[in-house]
């Protein structure tokens, strides 16, 4: 896939010289952290610390400004007061710095903030926050931030300098950690997709993460996901916004149906990223996708085996059954064995041992530890399942008896060339923690873990992340319609969907009980009477179905007339077509992502029944055709205990046309059609509303 170019970030992560201003020799204050962090890198790069009162660090004396640097300062690190940070990127700039970390938060406004982001852009530099925390990275021996951070494969973004902090306590655990960390901050130069786009090609991350809470240009960032996946690198996301209300009342369906976290939710989908919900999880899939890289050389880059097929092997029945249980619980398979592979397992177990799956060891671990390793080999190479899990006690024998390390050694290492051989994956979920077998299997690309949920998770993400074929949303085309919306109500949302081919039922506006009459005179009934200017019509009693005769559509407006007092009405034909479905089609335009559809099951149940899809507007036919068939009551529409199917093509274009209408009006902020009645014989829209965005001029 093509994009923009990465953006040249070297002297954000491996600078030639780095200038900490505001360094200290107090343990208590950033400055410090910064200033021993910049000077553990002093072999690599040049490092000034800049203090105006003087003083000194480590051997390394404070000067009292950039201007007394005895050559220019590529990175330049400012933790000063709010009121000083202006002056001293101007001072940066004339000392010739390329990249600037402005740690300093509070004080400064938001307008402030971009003029000092618009003053190190103009002169060719690139600014990481302000408000963040720093950056690290370990294959650079660059640390300019306060914490730990460990070394390994995974590189992360992520605009909470906590949860960083989380993140490489789990990941320590783990014996893995950071190849490259960047903080965010408030993101006025440098943000999300400058940084994760510049770990794409970033030979050390072998996995990317990412905690976002602000998307800016969401549609790039969803860009810059999907080139990640293709590249082999797919990125765990982390976010916010699962439990948060919307802020505010609906006004319509498809303003509560689509919330920003599902939004997120879906991009990550169609680009190929990974939405998870905690930092554990998080870095129990990074651990799997770290280790397999390791064990692969990389070469699995891309398109890896879905792992969905499991074979557990436990130290005890209960033990196996539980995590069979739990890997199924997760929504991976866990076959029966072939005779083949029963036969395979041959004297490696005991008699009255479990030779299905689970497997159960019955002691045969702790006769012989190298029957762990010949169990192992035959599921592996057997063919049944795609991964192998060995949990139990396997790489804590040499803590009972030292005697055993080196032999636990040797195992660990058979397992690995099992693994190796076979081209499938083997996880290890063990009692044991830290022990010189376990460091072998994680060199080896073996994933280690504590509890099997968390190997669960790994094994259920990693097939997730398998089936998806991320593709870069599409803009909204340059020449928008010329048809101008001036406001949300049916009879002018009605005109605008048509002019995009969403089809209606013959339809008259009338005032008064006299017009209705001889307006059903050329619809025939039985017909429908609606009142205008509701979002929500049936509630407030402005629908009557069905009416059969001049009587009852006098009878019906007369109490809708009473009931909600409209100016307006519309007469329109009944339509009931065999075996039809109502769907509902909506677009919501997001602040970060721009115009977002979503389908589901329609009518007056929309939100409780909650069955949704959604996607990026505007979308192919065949995307479309993919959220319809990716809801629940899907089996409804493409024919249920012998009912035929809808018209499945009707339908996608029918979605096609409201996302399109959408995208090509920035005026609207809501577009939805609820009831789409969608049956054997194609696609009728049967009322559509939307909301207009009163800071956007309608399209002329």
């Amino acid at each position: 896939m093509t994009g923009p170019a990465p953006a040249n970030l070297d002297a954000l992560y491996d600078p030639a010289s780095v200038a900490v201003v505001g360094a200290s020799d107090n343990p208590e204050k950033w400055g410090y952290w910064l200033a021993s962090g910049a000077l553990s890198g002093r072999d690599r790069r040049a490092v000034h610390l800049v203090n105006r009162r003087g003083g000194q660090l480590d051997g390394a004396r404070f000067l009292p400004d950039l201007a007394a640097l005895p050559s220019s300062p590529e990175h330049v690190v400012v933790a000063v007061p709010p009121p000083h940070v202006r002056s001293v990127v101007s001072e940066g700039l004339a000392a010739g710095a390329r990249c600037f970390t402005v740690i300093t938060s509070g004080g400064a406004g938001a307008a402030e903030e971009r003029a000092l982001a618009d003053l190190i852009t103009s002169n060719g530099a690139r600014l990481l926050g302000p408000n963040c925390m720093g950056v690290v990275d370990t294959t650079s021996r660059l640390r300019l931030s306060w914490g730990d951070f460990p070394s390994g494969g995974l590189g992360l973004v992520s605009q909470s300098g906590n949860l960083a902090l989380e993140i490489g306590r789990h990941l320590a655990r783990a014996g893995q950690g950071f190849s490259r960390f960047v903080s965010l901050g408030n993101q006025r130069d440098i943000d999300a997709a400058d940084a994760l786009e510049s770990l794409i090609g970033h030979a050390p991350t072998r996995a990317i993460a990412a905690y976002v809470e602000d998307f800016r240009d969401g549609r790039r960032l969803a860009r810059v996901l999907a080139a990640a996946h293709e590249a082999g690198k797919p990125v765990l996301l982390l976010t916010v916004g699962r439990s948060a209300a919307s802020g505010r009342a609906a006004a319509s369906h498809t303003g509560a149906l689509v919330s920003p976290y599902a939004t997120v939710a879906s991009v990550c989908r169609d680009a190929g990223a990974l939405l998870l919900s905690s930092a554990g999880e998080l870095v129990d899939t990074a651990v799997y996708l770290m280790a397999r890289d390791i064990r692969t050389g990389g070469r699995a880059a891309g398109r890896p085996a879905a792992p969905r097929r499991v074979a557990v092997v436990g130290d005890s029945g209960g033990q196996g059954a539980l995590a069979a249980d739990a890997f199924a619980a997760g929504g991976l398979e866990v076959p029966a064995l072939s005779e083949e592979t029963v036969e395979a397992l041959g004297d490696a177990l005991p008699p009255g041992a479990g030779r299905d799956n689970p497997v159960d060891l019955a002691g045969a671990g702790e006769a012989d530890l190298g029957n762990y390793a010949r169990v192992a080999d035959a599921l592996l190479r057997g063919g049944d399942a795609d991964a192998v899990v060995l949990t139990g006690y396997f790489g804590d024998y040499a803590s009972a008896n030292p005697a055993q390390a080196a032999r636990e050694c040797e195992v660990a290492h058979a397992l690995a060339d099992a693994a190796a051989a076979a081209g499938r994956d083997l996880i290890v979920h063990t009692m044991a923690r830290d022990t010189a077998a376990l460091a072998v299997l994680r060199e080896r690309g073996v994933p280690v873990y504590e509890r099997v949920e968390q190997a669960v998770t790994a094994l259920s993400g990693a097939a997730l992340l398998a089936t998806r074929s991320p593709g870069a949303p599409q803009d909204a085309p340059a020449t928008p319609s010329s048809y101008a919306l001036d406001d949300g109500g049916y009879e002018q949302v009605r005109e605008l969907l048509a002019s995009y081919g969403v089809p209606f039922p013959v339809a008259s506006f009338v005032e008064d009980a006299d017009a209705a009459v001889r307006a059903a005179e050329g619809t025939g009934y039985p017909l429908v009477l609606k009142a205008m200017g509701l979002a929500h019509k049936t509630e407030a009693g402005g629908v009557a179905l069905g009416l059969a005769d001049e009587a009852a559509l006098r009878a019906a407006f007369a109490r809708m007339r009473e009931a909600t007092g409209a100016a307006r009405y519309v007469v329109e034909a009944m339509a009931a077509p065999p075996y039809a479905h109502e769907v509902i089609v909506g677009v919501r335009r997001d602040a970060a992502f721009g115009p977002v559809v979503v389908v589901g099951a329609g009518g007056v149940t929309a939100e409780l029944d909650a069955d949704t899809a959604s996607a990026l507007a505007p979308l192919t036919p065949a995307r479309a055709r993919e959220l319809l068939l990716g809801l629940r009551r899907a089996p409804l529409l493409t024919g249920w205990r012998g009912a035929p199917g809808v018209h499945l093509e009707a339908a996608s274009a029918a979605v096609c046309a409201v996302a399109r209408a959408a995208a090509e009006h920035p005026e609207l902020a809501e577009l939805e059609v609820n009831p789409l009645l969608v049956h054997p014989g194609g696609a009728l829209a049967l009322d559509a509303h939307a909301v207009l965005d009163v800071g956007v001029t309608p399209v002329r």
